[in-house]
């Protein structure tokens, strides 16, 4: 990319450098840091001297640093498992920054992200993530029993291809964060045949 930018003869100054070995600006210099599918990458030990927790420390560390009092950094971030995502907050938590973990669609597999919201100084609200879930699914209860209950039992309830079970369908799809078509009056209708 580096080459590309010197090919086209931008405006401005090239940097290369590696975020493990901290960020070499002035303290103070910035308002606020947007980072996309970079941090976990300081969670790989690419040489025998590189230690992650060291080096996500010392990336943090110095983020604290170049921030302004009261600046946010929002990261997004794609973690292989949980450990890894402890690890990342852990450091951003040791190196003085306030926040925490915001997930978008939590009920998707493939639409699921996770953003790590930091603030600099004195904490304030943590955003919350994108879910789409209306005011009469929050406003169910859950009731818990001791028995268990069979699958087919379970799911005698809706009939296959009924119009509830469409819109259950559409309903569970849109938690996820697909793109789903609108209801309508037609939505579960069977089609005439034509032939």
């Amino acid at each position: 990319m580096l080459d590309a930018a010197l090919d086209r003869d931008t405006e401005g100054d090239l940097l290369l450098g590696d975020m493990g070995e901290g960020i070499p600006f002035k303290p103070g210099s910035f308002d606020g840091c947007i980072s996309i599918s970079a941090v976990q990458w300081l969670c790989n030990a690419n040489k025998k001297s590189d230690i992650p927790a060291k080096r996500l420390y010392c990336f943090f560390s110095s983020l604290y640093s170049v921030l302004v009092r009261g600046a946010r950094a929002v990261l997004q971030l794609y973690p292989e498992n949980s450990e890894q995502l402890e690890l990342i907050t852990t450091q951003a938590i040791k190196a003085g920054f306030t926040g925490g973990v915001v997930v978008d669609y939590p009920n998707s597999a493939k639409a699921k992200k996770f953003y790590l919201c930091l603030f600099s100084g004195p904490s304030t609200f943590l955003p919350q993530g994108l879910n789409e879930v209306t005011d009469e699914e929050e406003a169910k209860g859950s009731t818990f029993t001791t028995e268990r209950v069979r699958y087919k039992i379970a799911k005698r309830g809706l009939v296959r291809k009924s119009r509830e079970w469409v819109l259950e369908k559409k309903n569970r799809c849109r938690r996820q964060g697909r793109e789903v078509r609108p209801d309508t009056k037609y939505t579960g209708r069977n089609r005439k045949p034509r032939f």
